[in-house]
């Protein structure tokens, strides 16, 4: 699990806090002693030299921290050279760099500004960092993966909207009856060797059944029947068959291919989630599979960095907002800002649990209530947040009689929250 940074040694204090606003190119690196004064305020190239040559000159003076915005992609090299010289890294959350940056004077946003925002919250609010450890590594590690396998699941939509097309254009009855199966291996394999009704035909009952079962072997048993029945329907060639032949060809390959990429994929991501430590307490509770717990971990993480449930539904634009204009008061309304992949994925998770007693009985009550079925389940999405938030709170796995209480201690300061 995430824990606060923890200073090298009992009563010891860093003698330099390093703050590093990563970019593509050039980051930006401000060093200040513990006084605040400032020792370091330049570009730094995205290099490793240059990277060596900075935090050499730095621990020169005594114990460095870096403290970096950015892990995965642009922030990795500038974590590796540091933790290769023995150097305490540590990372400031995105939620707590803004709310940070709002208590310094000024509305600039630039890269200067922002690493000495990131360096004097090392030095005055160590609460507010995290550890680079174990777990935000996993994490990283899940995010690539997962960014990876959502870019392979629009890839795979794009595939079989063009297949959809293509077959529909040469024989609409033999789309009707294959289409529904574009995710099946053994359909695909059958479309990437023939490509045309003519050709599928040639095959044979027996020849069909073969080919289909070498990927999809129950499916097999049925569907040869079925396809030649179809084929007979339509005795008419349309133009151009043979060159959409080749792109459905060329298509089902893809498809197949991309298929077989994410399947590898969901056995490594499952690997990688099994072995974090917050990964447990999240599916434990009903309707959060695998994709929504790395969801719940990229943008949530271990919850420390919200002071209450309330704060974690904000975030995610699921708290309602009350919309007034003198006498005229139009309710409560849904919030149309948030983080719109972390509301996906709790709506999904919602309406996954709806199989499970508790969350049907509440969606229910609120169905009862007059509320339509995206709003009941938006009240439920939002109830799931105040229990996911304890579970994390207290390290806990989800219970069927477990009430979440939303209230926490006051945060130290506004940075916490």
């Amino acid at each position: 699990m995430t824990q606060s940074l923890s200073y090298p040694a009992a009563g010891a204090a860093f003698a330099v806090y390093c703050g590093i606003d990563v970019a593509r190119e050039t980051h930006h690196a401000v060093a200040l002693d513990p006084q605040g004064r400032r020792l370091v305020d330049r570009p730094l190239p995205n290099a490793e030299p240059d990277l060596v040559e900075l935090f050499s000159e730095l621990q020169a003076r005594g114990p460095v921290l870096v403290v970096i915005d950015q892990l995965a992609s642009i922030g990795a090299l500038s974590v590796a050279v540091a933790r290769s010289r023995g150097i305490t890294i540590a990372y400031l959350p995105g939620l707590a760099m803004r709310r940070i940056a709002d208590l310094y004077p000024g509305e600039a946003k630039s890269d200067a500004r922002d690493a000495h925002v990131i360096a004097d919250a090392a030095r005055t609010l160590p609460h507010a960092l995290r550890r680079v450890g174990f777990e935000e590594q996993s994490t990283v590690e899940l995010s690539v993966l997962a960014g990876y396998d959502a870019d392979l699941a629009k890839e795979s939509t794009r595939l079989a909207n063009r297949l959809h097309d293509a077959l529909l254009h040469v024989h609409p009855a033999l789309e009707r009856l294959l289409g529904k199966y574009f995710r099946r291996p053994g359909v695909l394999r059958l479309l990437a060797v023939t490509g045309t009704p003519s050709a599928i035909a040639a095959l044979g009952p027996t020849e069909i059944k073969e080919v289909i079962a070498t990927r999809s072997p129950r499916l097999a048993a049925t569907l040869a029947t079925e396809i030649l029945a179809v084929l007979a329907e339509q005795t008419v060639i349309i133009d151009a068959t043979e060159q959409y032949g080749q792109v459905i060809r060329g298509l089902a390959h893809q498809l197949l291919a991309v298929l077989d990429q994410r399947k590898s994929l969901a056995a490594d991501l499952e690997q990688l989630l099994s072995a974090h430590p917050l990964a447990e307490i999240l599916r434990s509770m009903p309707g959060v599979g695998p994709r929504t717990a790395i969801e719940l971990l990229r943008t949530i993480g271990d919850g420390s960095t919200f002071a209450s449930a309330a704060h974690v539904a904000s975030y995610a634009g699921l708290a309602p907002t009350t919309r007034q204009s003198g006498r005229s008061l139009k309710g409560e309304q849904r919030a149309r800002r948030g983080n719109r992949t972390l509301r996906g994925a709790l709506y999904i998770s919602a309406f996954s649990s709806l199989r499970h007693p508790d969350s049907r009985a509440y969606y229910d009550r609120k169905r009862a209530e007059g509320k339509t079925h995206t709003a009941a389940l938006t009240c439920l999405a939002r109830r799931r947040i105040d229990v996911l938030y304890a579970m994390l709170r207290d390290r806990q796995c989800y219970r069927p009689d477990q009430r979440a209480t939303a209230v926490t201690p006051t945060p130290k300061s506004p940075a916490a929250a």
